[in-house]
């Protein structure tokens, strides 16, 4: 018995449940109209009315129980359909016209089981019971053939239903769980743009900082020097030029201070390749640094340290990667990023871009840049990436 038999058989139930219930009530009450109406002495008329009543008390208090919750009551379950099992049985003793009680008793079987061959079983024995009883009202050929005929009937159709009810059901978990998927990926989605949104804003203030304000207190501190050279110390002026030359001093420091606070955290302990480093080592891998490291814009900086933190927690996370080795490489012009490792790895042709590798290629494109990852089934995975800086 496959896991999707098993729990498919009791899920999905909930929202349907007035539906059975409609139909149990159906069943019922057309029981109590025939047994009342059929040609039966008194005795069996009210063993059968109380047989109705009780199975009806019976489905409610603890038959119903198992369909809301058909993982719990694990020893309980077969002792409840036994009971409703039985009479069904006192039932049709009286009355072997009864039989048609298997439309509302097949359904609960189905509900209250978890598995198709639970269910079956219950099935097989309901059809049983109804057909031997049926037999011993009606011993002749005709009887018992008709009787076995109806019950093997009966138990493949609701083979059959049963099948059909368990895909209707898988796939409705499927497509619950495409649904979750797709919430959960657009909230990341959604997370991911405000984010950006936020760096972008970030990297714009700190760009006008440093172009407007930062520049413009280091031009006021090169013409305040120039002009203090020119008078003596005692010159009455000169004491306002030092207190202007203070001032534009520490202004253009708070101006520093404001564009390095603007910057990734990351960036802000030494730089890029310090940051490169430190996110190997945390993830167990070893990095590289080739050519003279050079000031970067800090855009530049953040894709190339954003795609080497994705890479780094796939290899992680995603390709069981013993060895991660990470290399940062200053061109002429130019500034490579290669990250790989020994996992598992994939086939390119057949696998579908997930989140994290869209965003990386994102982030390069917008920088300008060009991205390449290299991956085979038990050959590891490469991400290479350049950039112009």
């Amino acid at each position: 018995m496959s896991g999707r038999e098993s729990v498919a058989s009791g899920t999905g139930t909930g929202a349907v449940e007035p539906r059975w219930e409609v139909c149990y009530a159906v069943v019922f009450a057309v029981a109590v109209v025939v047994v009342e109406a059929g040609p039966l002495d008194t005795r069996s008329r009210i063993v059968a009315g109380a047989a109705l009543a009780a199975m009806a008390c019976w489905y409610g208090c603890a038959v119903r129980p198992l369909t809301r919750r058909p993982r719990a009551y694990g020893v309980w379950r077969p002792v409840c359909l036994t009971v409703l099992l039985a009479l069904f049985a006192v039932v049709q003793s009286r009355d072997p016209t009864a039989w048609f009680l298997a439309f509302a008793l097949t359904p609960m079987g189905f509900r209250a089981t978890r598995t198709m061959r639970g269910a079956m079983v219950f099935v097989v024995a309901l059809n049983a019971v109804g057909a031997a009883l049926v037999i011993v009202a009606h011993p002749g050929a005709d009887g018992v053939l008709g009787a076995l005929a109806v019950a093997a009937f009966s138990v493949v159709l609701a083979y059959v239903v049963r099948r059909w009810m368990l895909r209707v059901t898988a796939q409705s978990e499927e497509r619950a769980a495409l649904i979750a998927q797709l919430e959960s990926t657009r909230a990341q989605l959604a997370a991911a743009h405000h984010e950006a949104g936020v760096l972008a804003e970030r990297h714009r203030l700190a760009g006008e900082i440093h172009d407007t304000l930062a520049q413009g207190f280091t031009s006021i501190v090169t013409l305040v020097q120039a002009a203090s050279a020119g008078l003596d110390d005692g010159h009455p002026a000169h004491r306002h030029l030092e207190l202007a030359l203070a001032t534009a001093r520490e202004n253009l420091a708070e101006a520093r201070s404001l564009v390095s606070a603007l910057g990734p955290e990351a960036l802000r302990g030494g730089g890029l390749p310090e940051a490169v480093e430190r996110a190997a080592r945390m993830s167990g891998g070893t990095a590289e640094v080739a050519g003279e490291p050079r000031v970067l814009p800090t855009g530049t900086q953040v894709v190339l340290l954003r795609v080497c933190q994705e890479a780094l927690a796939n290899a992680r996370k995603h390709a069981q990667a013993t060895r991660i080795a990470v290399r940062l490489a200053y061109g002429e012009g130019i500034v490579c990023l290669e990250v790989a490792d020994d996992g598992r790895g994939f086939e390119e042709t057949g696998v579908v871009p997930g989140y994290g590798l869209r965003g990386m290629r994102e982030r390069v494109r917008q920088a300008g840049g060009a991205i390449e990852v290299r991956s085979a089934v038990g050959e590891g995975t490469t991400v290479r990436v350049e950039v112009p800086g």
